[in-house]
This record gives C-alpha cells, structure tokens and sequence, in this order.
C-alpha cells in the first residue's frame, strides 16, 4: 500500500513500480506451489521432506532387502509435494536406512535350544560359540547353572550369534536395540550443584 501511495505521488517511477509488482507477484506463486516445482539433490533432505514407507521386508531376514553387513539398506522414498529429484527427475529417489544384519541364526530356535537342550550346550554350539558349547556339554551345563545364565542372556538377546550378525526377529517383533557408548558418543558435563547453590545464595 505504501508503494503504491508513493507510485501515485510520484516519489517511484513507473519502471521501478512494475519491477516490484512482477516480484511480488512471483513470490506469491512460488510460496503458493502454482509456479513450478524446486529441484534438489533429494540425498540431502532433511526429515520431514521426505517418506520412505515402502520397506521390502525379506521374509527371510525379516530386514530390508539388501541389508549389508554394515548395517544399512536401500529403500524407495518419496519427497514432498512440489519436490522433484534431479537424480530421477520426479518425486521419487533411493535413500540409505539403518538395517540389522542376520546371518540365518534364528531368535526362537536359540531360545529353545537353550531352554530345552541348554544343558549339553548345543544353544551355544547354535550361535558358533563352540568352546563354551563343549564346555557346558562336558558339565552338564556347569550344573544347570550355565544353563539358567545363557537362558536369561539369550532372552534378553544380550548373547546374540558369534559372527556378530543378529537374530531373525519379526520386522515388527520383539527386538531389542542394544545402546552402547563409544566414541561417537560422550557424558555431557554436570554442573557442581553445590557450587550452584552456594552461588545462588551469594546473589
């Protein structure tokens, strides 16, 4: 409105006027989505910008299909309305998921083993820990008290295979995500609560 107060009083000239309509013009098509789309690398959006519902479970792994031993999977996504990839040059792109790996060692079969025949080792000799297998064959599963031990760690999946792969679990089963601290991940420092206090009370 002002603009326009200042075009009709002649303080902007035509030209300048007209370059201010076309602008704000084009600004309203682009935030409504009527002018075109935006063109991206789609590898570098961020979460919110994309979908990737289409996750191809093997029934085998009961993982994304071509799960590397890294631990990462390919999978169809989907960006945005008004978002066109310049790899496919349409809306839809392939995208990097975190995976867990499995080599064919299943949860249910190790937990029975243990349960059932845990005693003579054969849960361990399963998941390829043989000594400890041979072991616990040669003890009777350290008198039964192995057994109940590697019944509760296999439960807990906090013995899993000894390659290092995980359990066949159902996609939407029972697996438990292990968080373990390592370099990429630190303590965050406290604060001396005494010396806060004692500050506070100084103010």
């Amino acid at each position: 409105m002002r603009i326009l107060q200042k075009y009709l009083k002649g303080g902007i000239s035509s030209h300048r006027y007209k370059q201010y309509i076309i602008c704000s013009l084009l600004a309203l098509f682009m935030v409504g989505g009527v002018c075109g789309e935006y063109f991206t690398n789609c590898s570098s959006l961020q979460p919110g910008q994309y979908l990737c519902t289409e996750v191809n479970i093997d029934p085998r792994t009961q993982q994304p299909r071509g799960c590397t031993k890294e631990g990462w999977a390919k999978v169809l996504c989907t960006s945005a309305p008004g978002i066109i990839c310049t790899e496919t040059n349409n809306g839809t792109f392939e995208r990097e998921i975190p995976c867990k790996y499995t080599n064919g060692y299943s949860y249910e079969t190790a937990l029975l083993l243990s349960v059932f025949l845990g005693m003579f080792g054969v849960d361990r000799i399963y998941l390829g820990y043989y000594a400890v297998g041979l072991a616990k064959f040669c003890t009777l599963g350290f008198l039964f008290l192995g057994q109940l031990i590697d019944i509760i760690l296999i439960a807990t999946q906090t013995v899993g295979p000894a390659d290092g792969s995980h359990y066949v679990i159902s996609y939407y089963g029972a697996g438990i995500e292990v968080i373990r601290m390592d370099n990429m991940t630190y303590r965050m420092p406290q604060e001396d609560w005494g010396v806060v206090g004692r500050g506070i009370k100084e103010l």
